[in-house]
């Protein structure tokens, strides 16, 4: 145990000393933080990024009776005539030309083109859209007599607030976005950590034993203790990163916040205020201020510890399996036939993520996927925030106790191979000879 404990610790002080390790744990707060404050700035400020849009309408049969509703951005300029030739409107500065047919039914409206040199972005498609289609149904509610008072009194808003009960029996906001959101971010978090320094654990290995250290190095310890050694200190270099990321994320994104939104009182105030709130309180609140009494109110002692817990899970069995791969292979580029089958459950398991589980989190096919291994670290965090531990708790349990087993069993079958493959050269192994290598004698 000490020689693992050893192999660990100058895995781990190897890497963190390193200029790369270094710049990428401080680079990477630094452009999530960008990123953050450019969508925070565009989203208070959402009129800086749009031009003024001026549009000729052709409407010679007079369908539209010129009452396009425009907007600030968007100008609308009619005419009772053919449509413009395409340097006339350029000549005369319009964005584009809205050619409205002259024989066009208003029951059937068909044939209505925009033209322009430049391509028509979806904001004023939209726009275009509903513009003209709002005034093609007042023209349709005139031929039928009714009115359009009448109409609106039939449109009903309805908006439904998510509640969650909590262990003490009140109800809480919830946010299906937020959740959404930072069950999706949590993921692929997992799955990048996952993939990077798995493949890390690969490459050294290969490269140790392209160099013929490893030759040394087993003359002092065992292959099992080597390969554990460098599984659990590249484990302590994701987390440390990890950790890190989320310290320094936090507090510039905080910053950013303060920034935009108000300083830091008022929003540790906010965020004490939301969360103490009473579901009769909750009633009144707008959809902006329910997202954040959802975010406010999730579980993140919870959500955290499920991090942690599926991120070393999810590390060690597959980096186990990545540091076999190494040990088969004399060059990085005869890996390719060992990773298809250890990266494609990872990728499939990010895929469904973002479709399956994300449409129904806790539906049967999101369950099962988040108890099945391969796919419980990258699915069980997009169901975190949605699980209530009150009435799930065991599904927790199980996907963990699952988990953990599986690991266990991974890195001793890794083991197997590793002792044997690791001074194998000259020959490409193949899952023949693998399967062998799990039953040879030491």
């Amino acid at each position: 145990m000490s020689k693992i404990r050893l192999i660990t610790w100058r895995e781990y002080i190897t890497r963190v000393r390193k200029r790369s390790f270094i710049i990428m744990t401080i680079l990477g707060p630094l452009l999530i933080a960008l990123f953050y404050g450019i969508l925070i700035f565009f989203i208070v400020n959402e009129d800086i990024s749009r031009d003024l849009e001026q549009i000729y309408v052709s409407d010679p049969a007079d369908h539209l009776h010129g009452n396009i509703e425009g907007d600030d951005y968007l100008l609308f300029e009619y005419g009772k005539e053919d449509p413009l030739p395409d340097d006339t409107i350029i000549a005369r500065g319009y964005s584009g030309q809205l050619i409205i047919p002259a024989n066009m039914e208003i029951s059937d409206p068909k044939g209505i083109v925009y033209r322009s040199r430049e391509a028509l972005s979806m904001q004023t498609k939209e726009k275009l859209n509903r513009s003209i289609a709002k005034e093609i149904k007042d023209q349709k509610m005139i031929h039928l007599g009714i009115s359009e008072s009448k109409l609106d009194s039939l449109n009903t808003r309805v908006e439904v607030t998510a509640q969650v009960i909590g262990e003490d029996g009140e109800a809480r906001n919830a946010s299906t976005e937020i959740s959404t959101g930072i069950g999706m971010a949590l993921s692929l978090v997992i799955y990048m950590f996952i993939f990077m320094y798995g493949v890390q654990v690969m490459r050294g290995v290969i490269e140790e034993k392209t160099n013929r250290i490893v030759e040394v190095i087993v003359s002092s310890v065992k292959p099992f203790e080597l390969m554990m050694g460098k599984v659990f200190g590249l484990a302590m270099v994701g987390l440390t990163q990890i950790l890190i990321w989320v310290i320094l994320t936090s507090l510039l994104m905080l910053v950013i916040s303060s920034f935009f939104l108000g300083d830091m009182g008022s929003i540790s105030e906010m965020m004490k205020t939301y969360s103490e709130m009473t579901p009769a309180q909750m009633e009144g609140l707008s959809n902006q201020e329910v997202m954040l009494s959802g975010l406010f109110n999730l579980n993140f002692k919870f959500i955290v510890g499920a991090f942690i817990l599926y991120f070393i899970g999810g590390y060690l069995m597959y980096s186990a399996l990545f540091a076999a791969v190494g040990a088969a292979v004399d060059a990085e580029t005869d890996t390719q036939q060992f990773m298809l089958p250890i990266t494609m459950p990872l990728i499939f398991s990010i895929v469904l993520s973002t479709s399956v589980v994300m449409r129904d989190p806790n539906g049967t096919l999101s369950f099962w996927l988040s108890i099945i291994p391969v796919s419980s670290p990258v699915v069980m965090m997009v169901r975190a925030p949605f699980i209530n531990l009150h009435e799930q708790w065991w599904e927790v349990l199980l996907s963990a106790g699952i988990l953990i087993a599986s690991f266990c069993f991974t890195i001793w079958l890794a083991g197997r191979i590793y002792r044997t493959g690791i001074l194998m050269y000259g020959k490409k192994a193949t899952y023949k000879e693998l399967f062998k290598w799990l039953f040879y004698k030491p």
